[in-house]
């Protein structure tokens, strides 16, 4: 779909309002600026052609931020001044002078590192990572962090740091989790694109929820972006975004390359391909449920498509047991909550308490601590067979296309980190299974908007490839975006949009 032309005087000559029955909404006065309509390739290609500058670029940003984040809540740290510095210099890289977010759970120059934690300090930041220096080199210039649940821990953004992040498609709704903040950002026009991570699906959810294009790629396709490295580490960096092309163009920019390298390049993907797939299909969840009947339409239309589109598409199944996965994969998460736990308890000298750290974040801890040191070797080695068993799978599909969650989405408060942790906890198996085995095998997967439910929230299909084919998913996003476009596709509650 061709984006319009935008010059200054259209820029001028562009308004609009914030419409939705919400009163909430209807106090919010949200401009809206062309550039809320284009992505990041053709926000560059602006300020390239000296159409506009860099500073409008951020401007524009700026007011878009100041007008609907008091209802949406994703901005966490604003480093506007900052932003306007680096956008009154000469800027290089092919996103030249496109606005950007960061999620806060990497840390950036001149911005508070807070992880969504009451225990952090809030203090800014003066570390660069690899990644991060890769991010500002494309010509990025960040405006601030977006907002996180507690250490990324639960499909949902609902911090008691502060107010829970909102869905644009709908604010009684989340926009999933743990890259919530950069969703709803882009969702609702904020910025083109911005940082997410994904370490069990925090990418693709929150791509999901919110109408989004959400590529997790490969473990060790890039570089550093953490000044620690945990153990395990499943979590990998990238981006969420309107277009596959701003996806495609910033993984080029961004991927480890030369010695550094843990995988071939993919370079740069520019469209679709001729070669047609082998795609396996499936509906169960790793309990063993189907997902919400509208989730089952939307996947059931996506394999149509796919095949109409030339592939062969075959049902299949996971090559391993759901049940002993979620089992195992439980007590490695538990890990990371007890290291945060650990490392409060060594800094502070005593025992944090929900002052400090969040119910769930604590219970999760206390779970490890009773039953699950002794369990981690053993659940370490059950999921490195796992990993084993879906490299191998591989040989037998190019592509497996399955839900990215069991519905569109969930209201504000259903997976908030106060609800009691064994009922939390059953509510997140039963809503978010389909997107942890990926990190676990370190494989490539992406959700793309493809489809909506009967009351508009947005319902992503998955698809993940072979450990570092990430081109593979890239050239069938391509295909499937021109097939069924999304880019003109808004929430009703955002102005410029709502088709």
């Amino acid at each position: 779909m061709p984006f319009p032309a935008v010059t200054r005087r259209s820029l001028a000559l562009g308004a609009g309002a914030v419409l939705a029955s919400t009163p909430a909404w209807r106090a919010a006065a949200a401009p809206a600026a062309p550039f809320s309509d284009l992505d990041a390739t053709a926000q560059a290609a602006l300020v390239r052609r000296k159409e506009v500058t860099a500073a409008e670029l951020v401007e524009a940003a700026i007011t878009r931020i100041e007008s609907l984040d008091p209802v949406l809540n994703a901005v966490v740290s604003r480093g506007f001044d900052q932003a306007r510095a680096r956008a009154a210099t000469s800027i290089a890289g092919p996103f030249g002078g496109v606005p950007y977010l960061i999620k806060d759970l990497v840390e950036y120059p001149g911005l508070p590192h807070r992880s969504g934690s009451r225990m952090t300090s809030g203090v800014a930041s003066s570390f660069r990572s690899d990644y991060m220096a890769r991010t500002d080199a494309a010509g990025l210039i960040v405006l601030g962090k977006s907002a996180t649940p507690e250490f990324g821990l639960i499909p949902t953004t609902e911090p008691l740091l502060g107010p829970p992040t909102r869905n644009p498609w709908n604010i009684a709704y989340s926009p999933g989790g743990s890259s919530g903040g950069s969703a709803a950002a882009v969702a609702s026009g904020m910025v083109a694109f911005a940082h997410a991570s994904d370490g069990g699906g925090s990418i693709r959810i929150p791509a999901s929820c919110c109408g989004l294009f959400g590529l997790k790629p490969s473990r060790g396709r890039q570089p550093p972006s953490r000044r620690e490295t945990r153990t395990p580490d499943l979590s990998v960096e990238h981006c969420l975004s309107r277009s596959v092309r701003d996806s495609a163009t910033l993984l080029a920019l961004t991927e480890a390359v030369g010695s550094s390298a843990g995988l071939p390049p993919v370079g740069l993907v520019s469209g679709p391909s001729k070669r047609r797939l082998r795609i396996g299909w499936y509906l169960t969840d790793m309990s063993g449920r189907q997902p919400d009947p509208e989730v089952a339409r939307a996947i059931r239309a996506t394999a149509r498509l796919c095949a109409d589109l030339g592939h062969e598409v075959v049902e299949s199944r996971l090559p391993f047991s759901g049940a002993a996965f979620l089992d195992h994969f439980k007590v490695v998460w538990s890990a990371g909550a007890a290291g945060v736990v650990a490392g409060y308890r060594a800094r502070a000298g005593r025992e944090p308490d929900e002052t400090v750290l969040e119910p769930f974040t604590l219970a999760f801890a206390r779970y490890f601590a009773a039953q699950a040191p002794d369990r981690l070797p053993a659940a370490l080695a059950h999921l490195g067979g796992v990993e084993q068993a879906c490299h191998a799978y591989f040989g037998q599909f190019d592509v497996l296309l399955s839900p990215v969650l069991a519905k569109p989405s969930v209201p504000i408060g259903h997976l908030a980190p106060t609800v009691p942790f064994d009922e939390l906890w059953d509510r997140m198996v039963a809503y978010a299974t389909y997107t942890p085995w990926q990190n676990v095998a370190g494989v490539p997967a992406m959700s793309v908007p493809l489809f909506r439910s009967s009351v508009g929230l947005p319902i992503g299909s998955q698809f993940t490839a072979g450990l570092g084919q990430e081109a593979t998913l890239l050239n069938l996003a391509f295909e499937l975006e021109r097939a069924r476009p999304w880019r003109a596709h808004w929430p009703k509650t955002v102005a410029g949009g709502g088709k």
